[in-house]
């Protein structure tokens, strides 16, 4: 067999094919190494393990490239996202105050200087439609247009590609699907915690994260989960300082136009649009000196937690109809029309949201819409205490209570419930006045005004 040595050849040596390939010219004619063959035996000592076995010569490698590089290609999900490039992305946003203007323009940069030069890890974190998958696509098309590879591939897809090689009529193998995966020069995976997570799924991941956290190969994880959600191995891979840089963008879906872009599918807001801080009866003519000063407060109270979300405020009072919802949908529509994110809703629908997630046909998980409710930049819960005292509902709106308590989130709750009433576990947290301004209104029903009115008429 004709074969020729080489100092300049492939590290990955493999088995010489058979005579016939000298015919089949694998190889560039004019190789002075191959001489058309497409292998050579490696110059190396006796004791070397590649010694005796030949490996592709170099006029091949060039070629071999341009297969991976197809190979790569026909993984990747880029046709539908060609048009995502930097050009095509707005870093300042719709409608969005300047912190969060400040805080894409700066994902921006990061992402751009990425792409020019990858290394390391990027981890791009944020809810839906906040850019995330623009950002990682233009990374994948700025890449190839100068001529690099770039595996770009949503996560429960890549499961799916690893899956279908193990058909019998699959083209390419299990293991060689694998290979191309973990070893792809630039790996950008979109949506990481969108994917099943069976044992096996896992698994497969973990090895791919695994694999390149130890090679230190360049790789783009974009995802809206919280970190502490995904499987422990992976994460404490994504969160090394020396390796992984993590943006966490702030931006409202770029799908939904409009000031209300922000709001959540879950917030009622939108029914209480004519209620502000300007248009609140402070009732002076009717009620007692009393009530009146009370309820003027009240507004004050409102009117100062508006302008600056801090902590909790909860608005008591005995019976219904005398204010609370009115001051808590003020200040959701002064904080919203300021440009943030306010969730409004009424506990009762809050729990029937929740129970709706275990309908086979919902779209949506639990633990993704109780996060939702969890890490809303502002919450105002409005009546509680009238929700159906389950002991499942007890338990989430513990988990709930707790989880923005300690973390200090910005929460309004209004409840016409007495404190002493509550569980225990709830009443304890809204009477923490380090934490909490706790106000009762004393002023009665506007309602049985408004009914005394129609008798006198």
């Amino acid at each position: 067999m004709n074969t020729k040595t080489s100092s300049n050849d492939d590290p990955s040596p493999i088995n010489l094919p058979p005579d016939s390939a000298q015919a089949d010219g694998l190889g560039q004619i004019d190789c002075p190494f191959c001489d058309g063959l497409g292998y050579v035996m490696p110059d190396v000592p006796p004791a070397h393990p590649s010694f005796g076995r030949a490996v592709i010569c170099s006029c091949r490698r060039a070629e071999r490239e341009m297969a991976r590089m197809d190979n790569l290609l026909k993984l990747s999900q880029l046709g539908a996202l060609q048009n995502c490039t930097f050009d095509a992305f707005m870093p300042e946003g719709l409608g969005m105050t300047p912190q969060k203007q400040h805080n894409l323009k700066f994902a921006f940069d990061c992402v751009l200087a990425y792409a020019q030069d990858p290394q390391g890890w990027l981890v791009l974190k944020g809810g839906y439609g906040c850019g995330k998958t623009h950002l990682a696509a233009a990374v994948a098309n700025y890449r190839l247009a100068m001529g690099h590879t770039a595996l770009f591939v949503s996560t429960p897809d890549l499961l799916d590609h690893l899956r279908a090689s193990f058909s019998p009529n699959a083209a390419t193998s299990y293991d060689q699907r694998f290979e191309q995966i973990r070893n792809a020069p630039l790996l950008i995976l979109d949506d990481l915690g969108s994917q099943s997570n069976s044992e096996w799924a896992q698994e497969k991941l973990y090895q791919i994260f695994n694999y390149r956290y130890n090679a230190r190969l360049p790789t783009i994880i974009t995802t809206n989960e919280d970190l502490e959600s995904i499987e422990i191995r992976i994460r404490s891979r994504m969160v090394d300082p020396g390796l992984v840089q993590i943006i966490t963008i702030l931006a409202p879906d770029f799908r939904r136009a409009g000031v209300d872009q922000d709001q959540s599918d879950l917030s009622s807001l939108s029914l209480h649009g004519d209620k502000t801080l300007d248009n609140f009866d402070l009732r002076e003519r009717e009620l007692p000196k009393g009530q009146a000063e009370n309820l003027r407060r009240a507004l004050e109270t409102a009117r100062e937690f508006a302008t600056n979300p801090t902590d909790w405020l909860v608005f008591n009072s005995v019976g219904y109809g005398n204010g609370k919802t009115h001051l808590a949908a003020a200040i959701a529509n002064h904080v919203t029309n300021q440009g943030d994110s306010v969730l409004f809703i009424v506990v009762p629908d809050l729990l029937d949201h929740l129970r709706a997630t275990f309908n086979p046909a919902s779209g949506m998980r639990l633990d993704k819409r109780f996060d939702e409710v969890k890490t809303a930049p502002l919450l105002v819960l409005d009546d509680l205490g009238t929700e159906s005292a389950t002991a499942w509902a007890r338990e989430k709106l513990y988990q709930l209570f707790n989880y923005r308590y300690n973390a200090r989130l910005p929460t309004v709750i209004t409840t016409a419930t007495p404190v002493d009433e509550l569980d225990p576990r709830l009443a304890t947290r809204m009477l923490d006045g380090s934490r909490c301004t706790f106000f009762l209104i004393e002023a009665p029903s506007y309602r049985g005004r408004v009914k005394l009115k129609r008798k006198r008429n």
